[in-house]
């Protein structure tokens, strides 16, 4: 594909993006009114154990906060690497930025797991509509996060920073609407919109040399963890009382992070896409930057560097 065609094609990605957020808002804004459930805070499994109140929704909430830890670890060495491969090497146009929207990305939904831990655990000590507050609130960080990693990894630098900016601003907005006037529906159009938005990110190409992170595996997870949420009462009376799925929604969600952490776990290639224009919507700069390569004399930055099958090895 020529520079021009990868240009046109993340142009138009990034205005489907911006399309698709002007139509979620609209519905979220204009859509009828959901109230919240007058039993949702009663949960299945009601057991006191070790003096916890309602205690496996509570201690299963410490997955969140091992790969919350796990992953802020994974990006610090991530970004060490990083900055180890860069020595003595030209800089090439748009690598630093791609790297900067990728830890961002990175550590908001890492510190949003923590925040998830944290506020959930919080929520089924204390079920409560203030507590289930703090428990979505730590939620909509790890959104935030993850959903500008899924745009920076698939679309390109500028449109990840906007839409971790709208998720924030649009999850806050809709938290406030729940509050205030028990509106549930904006809150359900910022999980399940940015769900879809996932899967959909999840059919285009990982740009190259950006942060090979499983979207599909990820979106796997969520949706088992909300399957699981709806059965809660289901799954305990299937098992005897033994476990609830609320509890099980819990783990499940936990591990739709490890495509994340797992991805930082390996080790870096490109660090951020040499040849973004950090300008433009897309990972392929109109203006190609030229490396030199010793023995082959010079590839374009905005192509992966040449395999031995192309060009021959030389005794």
């Amino acid at each position: 594909m020529s520079t021009h065609s990868s240009f046109r094609a993340s142009f138009g990605a990034e205005a489907a993006l911006y399309t698709a957020f002007a139509g979620l808002g609209a519905f979220a804004a204009w859509g009828p009114y959901v109230a919240q459930g007058a039993h949702a805070h009663a949960f299945a499994d009601q057991r006191t154990l070790w003096g916890v109140p309602y205690a496996m929704d509570v201690l299963t909430n410490l997955p969140f906060a091992l790969f919350g830890a796990a992953g802020l670890w994974a990006l610090c060495r991530w970004l060490r690497r990083c900055r180890a491969g860069r020595r003595g090497r030209p800089s090439v146009a748009g690598t630093a930025p791609a790297t900067t929207v990728t830890a961002a990305m990175g550590a908001t939904f890492f510190l949003g797991l923590l925040l998830t831990a944290a506020g959930s655990a919080l929520y089924h000590w204390q079920p409560h509509e203030i507590t289930l507050l703090a428990d979505r609130a730590g939620m909509l960080v790890a959104f935030a996060g993850v959903l500008g990693l899924a745009v920076a990894t698939r679309i390109g630098t500028r449109p990840a920073w906007l839409t971790a900016a709208v998720v924030l601003v649009g999850g806050g907005l809709a938290l406030r609407e729940w509050g205030v006037a028990g509106q549930l529906l904006p809150w359900a159009v910022v999980q399940g919109g940015g769900m879809c938005l996932v899967a959909g990110l999840a059919l285009r190409p990982v740009l190259w040399g950006r942060l090979p992170v499983s979207l599909l595996a990820l979106v796997g997870w969520y949706g088992l963890a909300k399957l699981l949420e709806a059965g809660d009462h289901a799954v305990w009376q299937a098992s005897g009382g033994i476990v609830a799925g609320h509890s099980l929604k819990h783990l499940a969600a936990a591990w739709a992070a490890w495509p994340v952490l797992s991805a930082f776990l390996h080790k870096p290639t490109a660090c951020g896409g040499p040849g973004e224009d950090p300008h433009g919507p897309g990972c392929r700069s109109p203006a190609r930057a030229v490396l030199p390569e010793p023995g082959r004399g010079t590839i374009a930055a905005d192509q992966p560097p040449p395999s031995l099958s192309q060009t021959g090895a030389k005794a």
